[in-house]
C-alpha cells in the first residue's frame, strides 16, 4: 500500500453543509417548513451547494465572494483548492490548490490540513517534504481524520529507513478504522494475521477483512473471497467466494475479474457460462492479467457467442 494513494475526504465534507432550501414540497404540496419563533435558520451555503450539484464554476464563485467578506473563511478556502486539485471549471492546477489548502489550515480547516499534509507528502504542487507532511497529517489526526490516521500509520511502517514501528502503526490504523476508514481494516487484519505490532490473531484478522470487504474495499473483497474459496480458518464456500469475487470485479478489480472467468469458464461457485467467462477475461486481460487457460476458452466461442461477449464489454466498459 502506497502512503500517497489518498486524497482529502470531501464526501464526509460536503454531507457537513446544509443543501439549499427547496421551496415547495412539490410531492405534498405544502409550501416551504416555516421556522418556529426564537430559533436562527440556517443559511443555505450556496457554493458547496453548487459544488455538490456540479455546478463548479458557480461554486468557485461563489466561495471567493465568501472570501472576500471574511478572510478566515477556511472551508470555503478548502472548497477553492479542491476545485484547483481536481480541475472543475479552471486548468488543473496543484500549485494552486495546495497554496489554497495551506490558507484553509492556517484557518483550522481539517480537511484542507490533511490535503496539504498529502501534498507535502506527495510533492504535488509544492516540494516533498516528509517531515513537515507527518506535522499536517499529525495536526489532522488530533481531530481524527481517518486518512490521516491511515497514511501516519502507513509512514509508521515504512519508517525513516532505519526503524519501523509496526506497533505504532497497528494503533494509527485502529483510530483511523474507528472513524470509519475501510482501507485501515484491511492493513490492520494483514498486521494480525503476520503477528507484526499486535499479536498473531488469525480469527481477528479474517474478521477485519470481512468487514473491509463488506465496506466495498475491492482489494479486500478478493482477499476474502479467497481464503473462502480455499477454506482458510473458515468453512470453505465457494459460492460466497464468487460473489465477493463479483462484487470487487464489478469495482473494476482485474485480479477479481480474472477469478470471476475462471469460476464461470470451470463452474464454481457459479453457474457454467463461457459467453460470462470470456467477457471477464476480456476485461481482465485488457488490464494486463494474462491467462493461457482462459485464451482457449475465447478461441472456442462461436460466431454468435463471440457476438454477445463483444456486447456484454461494450455495454460495462460504458458506465
Amino acid at each position: 500500500m502506497a502512503a500517497g494513494r489518498r486524497s482529502a475526504c470531501w464526501a464526509g465534507l460536503l454531507m457537513a453543509w446544509p443543501a439549499l432550501a427547496q421551496a415547495e414540497d412539490t410531492a405534498t404540496g405544502f409550501g416551504a417548513l416555516q421556522t418556529p419563533a426564537g430559533v436562527v435558520a440556517p443559511v443555505p451555503d450556496l457554493a458547496f451547494g453548487a459544488f455538490q450539484r456540479g455546478y463548479f464554476a458557480t461554486a468557485l464563485k461563489e466561495a471567493m465572494d465568501r472570501i472576500a467578506k471574511n478572510p478566515h473563511d477556511g472551508a470555503a478556502m478548502a472548497l477553492v483548492g479542491e476545485i484547483y486539485a481536481q480541475g472543475m471549471a479552471v486548468n488543473k492546477d496543484l500549485a494552486e490548490a495546495a497554496r489554497w489548502n495551506k490558507l484553509a489550515s492556517l484557518q483550522g480547516n481539517r480537511e484542507a490540513i490533511f490535503a496539504y499534509g498529502m501534498a507535502l507528502l506527495e510533492g504535488k504542487g509544492v516540494p516533498k517534504d516528509r517531515v513537515a507532511a507527518q506535522t499536517y497529517l499529525e495536526k489532522a489526526a488530533e481531530a481524527d481524520h481517518p486518512g490521516a490516521l491511515y497514511n501516519l500509520g502507513i509512514m509508521a511502517i515504512q519508517g525513516d529507513l532505519k526503524t519501523r514501528d509496526f506497533p505504532k502503526a497497528a494503533a494509527y490504523f485502529q483510530r483511523a478504522a474507528d472513524a470509519g476508514d475501510v482501507d485501515a481494516l484491511e492493513a490492520l487484519s494483514a498486521l494480525y494475521r503476520q503477528g507484526r505490532g499486535v499479536p498473531q490473531n488469525l480469527p481477528k484478522a479474517i474478521d477485519l477483512l470481512k468487514q473491509a470487504a463488506d465496506g466495498q474495499d475491492s482489494g479486500a473483497a478478493v482477499q476474502y473471497a479467497i481464503i473462502l474459496f480455499n477454506g482458510e480458518g473458515v468453512p470453505k464456500d465457494e459460492a460466497a467466494a464468487a460473489r465477493y469475487f463479483l462484487r470487487a470485479a464489478a469495482a473494476g478489480n482485474p485480479i477479481a475479474e480474472n477469478r470471476v472467468a475462471r469460476l464461470y469458464a470451470a463452474g464454481r461457485g457459479l453457474a457454467k457460462n463461457v459467453v460470462e467467462a470470456a467477457r471477464w477475461h476480456v476485461l481482465a486481460r485488457a488490464a494486463g492479467i494474462k491467462d493461457a487457460w482462459l485464451d482457449g476458452i475465447l478461441t472456442s466461442l462461436t460466431p454468435a457467442e463471440r457476438t454477445k461477449v463483444e456486447d456484454l464489454v461494450k455495454r460495462q466498459l460504458a458506465f
